[in-house]
């Protein structure tokens, strides 16, 4: 059985921005193997506007920013091997519930179906999904029950 991680953009933005979380984010990444990694396509737009918003506020120099995104890019972006899940119609409305019963955003809400999905996928074939998302800052097993 291998754990699987399922990266949150609030959590993937620790990788190259230091904070409370950052060094749980680097053992993951690296450490676990890239077709292990698994984030949502969307979330990585977020990720890039989070370092944009840092450099904005002067929290990023231009150098650190540059360098930054650029790790950002060749990291996960470009990286053919980590997982992007596509948002579709679907998984949108699928995630209405969740919205209404725990009154959490809707990137969220997205973020937490795609990854009870692909936890589905992964269990059958034995192994667990991880999830490391915000405001949680700790990965925690995602229930086998999509029942949240």
């Amino acid at each position: 059985m291998a754990n699987s991680f399922y990266l949150d953009a609030s959590a993937l933005a620790k990788r190259y921005i230091p904070e409370k979380g950052s060094i749980l984010v680097d053992e993951i990444l690296d450490n676990v193997p890239a077709n292990r990694i698994h984030v949502l396509n969307i979330g990585t737009g977020e990720v890039m506007w989070i370092l944009v918003r840092k450099r904005n506020a002067g929290a990023m120099s231009p150098a650190e920013f540059a360098r930054a995104s650029a790790n950002f890019t060749a990291e996960i972006v470009s990286a053919t091997s980590v997982a992007k899940a596509s948002v579709t119609s679907r998984l949108v409305t699928s995630s209405f519930p969740l919205i209404v019963a725990h009154s959490i955003n809707s990137t969220d809400a997205i973020t937490l179906k795609s990854a009870l999905a692909i936890a589905r996928s992964l269990r059958r074939a034995g192994d667990d999904l991880v999830l490391a998302a915000s405001p949680l800052w700790r990965p925690f097993t995602l229930p086998s029950s999509s029942r949240i």
